[in-house]
């Protein structure tokens, strides 16, 4: 695992393969590294499914609202909802997309993230300016590279937990 320089601003998140280390980025998205850190305090993220699972793209989770649940008809409505806080406006950045960024997910309206996300399989540059860009993986790269595949997944991977790395 890497070294952690600022634990409050490290989210630990659990898969099943093992841990990824998220390094936050609030001088660039504060907003957003805000919103992360106060849902994964409050358990939010926990056995939140990954719904939108792209080879070669992207691995998208954090429908607080829809993306736990065991059934079906749950995870195929996983990545239409949020949590009950406000959307956030876009905190967009001059930093790329590269491989293991950490991407707010949204709809048309640039300021409509709220608690998805996704992590980059590989360099997508043509979301630069597009998405904000709130964190990148610094190690456990190769745990998000082994999510299951699909949209939705049958059997999609979850996060089993996410922690903020000071209160771990």
């Amino acid at each position: 695992m890497a070294e952690i320089r600022d634990p409050e601003n490290t989210i630990l998140m659990e898969l099943k393969d093992g841990t990824v280390v998220i390094e936050l980025l609030p001088d660039i998205a504060p907003k957003h590294s805000q919103r992360m850190k106060d849902l994964a305090r409050a358990g939010a993220y926990d056995n939140v499914a990954f719904h939108r699972v792209i080879e070669g793209f992207m691995a998208q989770t954090g429908d607080v609202e829809h993306g736990d649940m065991e059934d079906g008809f749950n995870i195929r409505r996983a990545g239409t909802g949020g949590s009950d806080l406000p959307d956030l406006p876009a905190e967009f950045s001059k930093l790329p997309h590269d491989r293991g960024t950490l991407g707010a997910a949204r709809s048309a309206n640039p300021n409509s993230a709220n608690s998805q996300f996704f992590i980059n399989f590989t360099d997508n540059h043509f979301l630069n300016g597009q998405y904000t860009i709130y964190g990148r993986v610094v190690s456990g790269m190769e745990f998000v590279d082994a999510i299951v595949r699909g949209e939705p997944p049958r059997n999609p991977d979850r996060m089993l937990s996410v922690k903020v790395a000071a209160d771990d």
